[in-house]
């Protein structure tokens, strides 16, 4: 799919015709009067910012005149009118430094996405028949305030719940304060590879509930387990740009990455030395490198502070841990473990990162815990927030009355909708009533066990925000588009990425294609609409008021009532608090905050073993899902320049593929792209071989993203949902889901389809993939 093709007037067929055209397929093509002054050939560049993963990098749009197919009143016509043609990383922003991924590239295939929804739907069938039938903004809002008002008139407010992906900033602001007024709980927040186990690790070692920021560019020796950070971990662009830095960025030294997993990553692609472990026991291997350094009196135990006194064993230099003992656990050879220990002290400032799937276990916290305490060791305690070490990103200040703080302590949001289906399935007092969804896929992501697809049918009122029918906003009983991130107002305030606090912001790119509306403004419309707490608690008007008194509270906590930062971070797309000036991402960090009366009173923290549900007899191999670098979680497959690139290690594109070690695929009989069946106790899925020796031979390995029952012309029914097969296992202190931790067998199931950028594809096509 090119550029140039999203430009072109096209027919509305298929899904995109029922759900858009509702029942009514004939539309007369006008031309509509331009709503703004353009200059033909001349382009604009608009700071915005990157929504396609939770990284929070800044943007330009490049905006030139142009002719787009639109809605308005009611009417699809044509339209010239400012169009965005190009997305490319904004220079002055601190987290990508003009740099910007193929994610963040592909942003500008959501607003000219042919399945966006154009206009407001309502349920017109069955639910989960897909029929909707469109209506008024009018008629809509007023339906949902009719809800609401329904709710609080039988004193049932707290049966409104709210689930939306993890958001930040404004937005995250809005949703709450429009809670709490209306007397509703907090909002529900779900994502699949969540970080919850490293922020509780992180509160617990340091002091701080967020995701940290490695000093790549100053480190000369980095040892990462699981973090795929130069691909789809925390902060990807940022830790390339610190990566780049380090390899190459000092006349005369270059710095040392080993990567630690059981499947070859890009990081590890990437990575001096790569070393495959058995799966869960990473935190193992941290602790016995750490014994090493005590052993040879290298560092005392006291050097890595609170961090490493969570440990059991730490302050008697950990005797369950010698390499020989780890040998055994690890399948680490014990001379590797000694000279990698000696390497990383003698290379100072070193790092030890932990990231993905060492932390999606039942021993995830453990294995978080014993590489913050090895990190600590090697660079010593009070070393964080120091060139060639971690930091972590200062907060901003809040404005008066919010609740927001990234130093809360951390809930998996696998065990919050667990709760939440649970409390419709049984019944409960406080099962929501009505349910309100934001850019939150569960019935995609959740493995069957949880039963959110059967929870969601017994709701009795759904509205989704959300601009595309995926598999759960095809349950709500009212959709209410959003506009696309270019057509909106943006802010955030990246967790990670840069040393300094910043503020994001940018206004709408260019002006809504279609007859959608902002989230933020609906939610405001419906709360003024309900009045009383809520209208008082939510006086704008507009969501560009809310954020425009947002960054003055921002001049104003900082001692003066600045009206210039307003202005200056919409025209930079960012701010810093007392350094909006300053070059990007200079300013040194806060030092963490002093470590939390409930993490000081955590007992010692002794060694568990992962447990995985399936027998090692019945089920030999472990299933390793992983983040598509290009289709993240599975929420970016309907974008098809996404699709049709190639991953960057197999190649493959257009489908979904199993990675097997070449050793086991030889005594299975398994060839490159043969058709494979892998099964677990929860059921079974194809996809075809990809034979790799980046792979432990007890491990097999799917990318997560394909496999959606529908998600637009591009993702419906493509490939395999790696998801629907594993167990609905959780970390136990967090809550957060472990999806490492189901074992599956694998058989060859015939010939299979399976398209590689170089090496061509095998014609028939597997089971479950449309034609």
């Amino acid at each position: 799919m090119e550029r140039r093709d999203f430009f072109k007037i096209s027919a509305l067929t298929g899904a995109a015709a029922a759900l858009d055209g509702c029942g009514n397929p004939e539309h007369e093509l006008i031309r509509f009067i331009p709503e703004e002054d353009l200059v033909p050939g001349v382009a604009s560049w608009k700071p915005s910012i990157c929504t396609l993963c939770p990284a929070g990098c800044g943007t330009l749009v490049r905006v030139m005149e142009g002719e787009a197919e639109v809605v308005r009143s009611g009417k699809l016509g044509l339209l010239k009118m400012g169009l965005a043609k190009k997305l490319e990383g904004n220079p002055r922003h601190p987290v990508n430094q003009g740099k910007l991924c193929a994610r963040g590239q592909a942003g500008l295939q959501v607003t000219y996405n042919p399945d966006r929804l154009r206009n407001p739907l309502k349920r017109s069938a069955p639910r989960g028949a897909g029929e909707f039938q469109q209506v008024s903004w009018d008629d809509a809002i007023q339906e949902l305030a009719t809800q609401l008002n329904s709710l609080r008139s039988r004193n049932e407010a707290a049966s409104l719940a709210v689930l939306t992906r993890p958001l930040r900033g404004g937005r995250r602001e809005l949703i709450e304060q429009f809670l709490k007024a209306f007397g509703a709980p907090p909002a529900l927040r779900f994502e699949l590879f969540d970080e919850s186990v490293l922020r509780q690790a992180n509160l617990l070692s340091f002091g701080r509930a967020q995701l940290p920021t490695p000093d790549l560019a100053g480190a000369n020796y980095v040892i990462s387990f699981g973090a795929d950070f130069l691909s789809t971990w925390n902060s990807p662009v940022a830790q390339a740009i610190g990566y780049g830095e380090l390899r190459q960025g000092r006349p005369g030294a270059r710095g040392k990455l080993v990567q630690v997993e059981p499947r070859m990553s890009p990081t590890g692609s990437s990575a001096d030395e790569w070393i495959p472990v058995r799966p869960g026991t990473e935190g193992v291997l941290a602790l016995g490198l750490a014994h090493v350094i005590l052993a040879e009196k290298i560092r005392t135990p006291e050097a890595a502070g609170h961090a490493g006194a969570l440990l059991a064993g730490w302050l008697q230099g950990l005797p369950d841990y010698t390499p020989e003992a780890v040998e055994k656990l690890t399948g680490v050879e014990t001379a590797r473990t000694k000279r990698l220990a000696r390497e990383i002290t003698s290379h100072s400032p070193g790092i030890a990162l932990v990231g993905g799937a060492p932390l999606a276990h039942t021993n995830g916290l453990f294995t978080a815990l014993a590489v913050n305490a090895l990190d600590a060791l090697v660079g010593l305690a009070g070393t964080i927030d120091t060139p060639g070490r971690i930091f972590f990103t200062p907060e901003l200040p809040q404005p008066a009355g919010s609740s927001l703080s990234a130093s809360a302590a951390p809930q998996g949001s696998y065990a919050a909708v667990q709760q939440l289906t649970q409390d419709i399935l049984l019944d409960r007092p406080h099962a929501p009533k009505v349910l309100l969804l934001y850019d939150a896929n569960p019935v995609f992501a959740l493995p069957p066990g949880v039963q959110m697809r059967a929870a969601l049918q017994k709701v009795p009122f759904i509205a989704s925000f959300g601009s595309f029918i995926d598999e759960t906003s095809i349950l709500a009983d009212l959709i209410l588009p959003d506009h696309s991130p270019l057509e909106s107002w943006l802010d955030d305030a990246p967790e990670s990425g840069t040393k300094a606090a910043v503020a994001s912001v940018a206004p709408p790119a260019m002006r809504p294609l279609h007859n959608t509306r902002a989230m933020p403004d609906v939610l405001l419309d419906v709360a003024h609409q309900l009045g009383g707490d809520v209208s008082d608690a939510l006086p704008w008007k507009a969501y560009e008021e809310m954020l425009q008194a947002t960054f003055l509270e921002y001049g104003k906590s900082l001692g003066a009532a600045r009206s210039d930062i307003w202005k200056k971070a919409q025209e930079d797309g960012w701010w810093s608090p007392g350094e909006a000036e300053a070059p990007i991402g200079i300013r040194p960090g806060k030092k963490p905050r002093s470590v939390s009366s409930s993490a000081a009173a955590h007992g010692p923290v002794a060694m568990t073993a992962p447990q995985f549900d399936g027998s090692p007899e019945a089920f030999p191999f472990h299933l390793l899902p992983f983040a598509s670098p290009l289709l993240y979680d599975g929420s970016l497959a309907h974008l098809p320049w996404m699709q049709e690139t190639p991953d960057p290690l197999s190649t493959a594109m257009w489908g979904s593929w199993v990675e097997i070690n070449p050793k086991t695929a030889e005594r299975l009989n398994i060839r490159q792209g043969d058709l494979v069946e892998v099964a677990s106790q929860h059921g079974k899925i194809k996809a075809p071989a990809v034979v790799s020796p980046g792979i432990a031979p007890d491990l097999v390995a799917m990318p997560v993203g394909q496999g959606h029952e529908i998600f637009g012309r591009y993702a419906s029914r493509r490939g395999a949902n790696p998801l629907q097969i594993l167990a609905p296992l959780a970390e136990p202190e967090t809550g957060s889901f472990a999806w490492a931790a189901t074992r599956v067998k694998i058989s060859r199931a015939g010939e299979g389809r399976l398209i590689l950028f170089a090496g061509g594809m095998r014609e028939k096509p597997f089971e479950n993939e449309r034609r």
